[in-house]
């Protein structure tokens, strides 16, 4: 069975939504990107609205394919287009039939990823937010085994940004994927794992508390 998530999904918090990514927010992206492009050093982020189409069409191409459920961040207060991020590398495992997982419709695993916020919303509680309203759905709605998080080796803001919401080192894998500045790059790859979960959202709820 071919993993399908509800094209309509939006994910709302208080600072905060999640809505499904479409063209209808190519210039906010675009806009949202343009304000300081040093930022994504580390990070393959569009520039213009031509390659901000252009990625827009390649996330859901992979969401038609069911690898991946791209979001637009949006600001609740004024509807302001904050940034990007998305469910990527979707799995579901193959469980032998009679296992209480076989046939599931909703993924085992995911990664979170492809994640970016333009400057004024950096160190803010969007990017928190964002992480604790798509764990709850990957591990209480999916009831999600796994969920992964990457960065580049050298990212040291994203990499303290995942430590900080609860993710887990588990290595680095060399030479893993295209870095923006088309080398190779080094993974530093982080996990957050079904048992860590109800301690993992304590944290983030504490951290979004006034």
């Amino acid at each position: 069975m071919e993993f399908m998530e509800n094209l309509d999904l939006t994910l709302s918090g208080t600072h905060i939504r999640l809505e499904p990514l479409s063209q209808r927010h190519r210039d906010g992206l675009s806009a949202a990107a343009a304000v300081e492009p040093s930022l994504y050093a580390w990070s393959l982020i569009p520039q213009g609205i031509i390659a901000t189409e252009r990625y827009i069409d390649t996330a859901l191409r992979a969401q038609a394919e069911g690898s991946a459920v791209p979001f637009a961040i949006v600001r609740q207060d004024d509807g302001a287009v904050l940034g990007s991020t998305r469910f990527c590398y979707i799995e579901r495992w193959l469980w032998p039939p009679g296992h209480p997982r076989h046939a599931r419709e909703h993924p085992d695993a995911c990664e979170i990823g492809y994640t970016w916020l333009t400057r004024e919303a950096i160190r803010t509680a969007a990017n928190t937010e964002a992480k604790l309203l798509m764990l709850t759905h990957a591990f209480e709605v999916w009831q999600a085994l796994r969920v992964c998080l990457h960065t580049d080796s050298r990212n040291l803001r994203s990499r303290t940004a995942i430590e900080r919401i609860g993710g887990r080192y588990e290595g680095t894998l060399r030479a893993h994927r295209m870095a923006a500045d088309f080398t190779a790059r080094d993974s530093v790859r982080y996990s957050i794992v079904a048992t860590e979960w109800p301690e993992v959202h304590e944290k983030l709820r504490k951290v979004l508390r006034p």
